[in-house]
């Protein structure tokens, strides 16, 4: 089905101020100067997509409905708009969620991922929650021969390679704490990126049975009272060089500061729904360690990387990738991401 033999469109889309989501019947957009029309191949859902469907008060500052949901996707270039050079029709492409204006200092510095300006697919501008989606030319990622699952789960992914490339990772420890699609895509990485010890951590069962698919020398229930004396007794008392901390959870930070090394750092990806405590003075000063905060994918680098251990084989991201449904059946997606027994969900056209 083409974009010019049809008028209309199913859409998920938040259309009131509210708990919920409603499944609706949308005209098919038009791309203007600049921007293509997709039609989607697959579209997964996220945690973020949780939240705003539950409108906790996270959400309720962000978003102003009516707006179709959904940032993780991927699509085929079916309409051009004026300017439009870079993708053809029939590319299949991945989708970059962050409108950046790279106006800003910030992206004329090189950190558009930071953009002061910033507005997200799905949360300010409709997203790929629909059978057609217009985006900017600048945020289609070229993605031609993968499966379109795996170029959805890029964006996600690109979240990971910026958490674990922010310092050199080969022949280090490793702890990822929170299994969740983004961590498990962050042990497949330190894996293939040469990691001489990785340990995943969650408290759910199946999350990290997911991580022993993924690579991990060790998945170990965090809730568990033996936890930081086993990850010692696997680095020979020293603790971990790298944690990349995925929950945004208070405990999974306690654990991160403990069982980091002297001198050591941690990427802290996850974000915390209340306040967290941390000892500044004894747990990072006087221990050296280095904390960096990641804010989704450095553009275009954290793309070039993902598209790089996907296609050479070292990267296998199918075991995360557990549950496809008709979009449909996208309650039947959001209770499973509720649930925490899945991976990523995937919603199909």
């Amino acid at each position: 089905m083409t974009a010019t033999a049809t008028r209309t469109m199913r859409a998920l889309a938040k259309t009131r101020p509210e708990p919920g989501a409603e499944l609706i019947e949308r005209k098919v957009p038009s791309p203007g100067p600049g921007e293509v029309l997709l039609h989607m191949e697959a579209a997964s859902i996220c945690g973020t997509d949780l939240h705003l469907y539950r409108w906790d008060p996270w959400a309720r500052e962000i978003l102003r409905p009516p707006i179709i949901l959904g940032h993780e996707l991927a699509g085929r270039v079916v309409a051009s708009g004026t300017g439009v050079t870079r993708v053809r029709d029939g590319d299949l492409v991945g989708v970059e969620s962050h409108i950046v204006d790279w106006t800003c200092p910030q992206c004329r510095a090189g950190d558009m991922h930071l953009c002061r300006n910033l507005r997200v697919i799905g949360a300010h501008v409709d997203g790929g929650f629909a059978e057609y989606v217009v985006i900017p030319q600048a945020n289609a990622i070229e993605s031609n021969g993968l499966d379109p699952a795996v170029v959805a789960l890029q964006e996600p992914m690109g979240n990971a390679v910026h958490a674990a490339f922010v310092e050199p990772i080969e022949g280090r420890t490793v702890l990822v704490t929170g299994c969740g699609p983004i961590g498990l895509c962050t042990v497949g990485i330190a894996r293939a990126a040469g990691a001489a010890l990785v340990i995943a951590t969650d408290v759910e069962a199946f999350r990290l049975e997911l991580a022993g698919k993924m690579g991990a020398h060790l998945a170990l229930d965090a809730s568990a009272g033996d936890t930081p004396e086993r990850i010692a007794s696997a680095t020979g008392g020293d603790g971990v060089d790298v944690v990349i901390e995925m929950s945004g959870a208070q405990a999974a930070l306690d654990l991160a500061l403990q069982a980091v090394t002297r001198g050591g750092r941690i990427s802290l990806l996850g974000i915390f729904s209340e306040h967290p405590h941390l000892d500044l003075s004894d747990l990072v000063i006087q221990k050296g360690v280095r904390l960096y905060g990641i804010y989704g994918r450095r553009i275009y680098d954290s793309w070039e990387r993902t598209q790089a251990l996907l296609r050479s084989g070292s990267l296998d991201v199918s075991p995360i990738l557990t549950h496809r449904f008709d979009l449909a059946d996208w309650e039947r997606g959001f209770e499973l991401i509720a649930s925490r027994h899945a991976g990523k969900v995937v919603l199909l056209p």
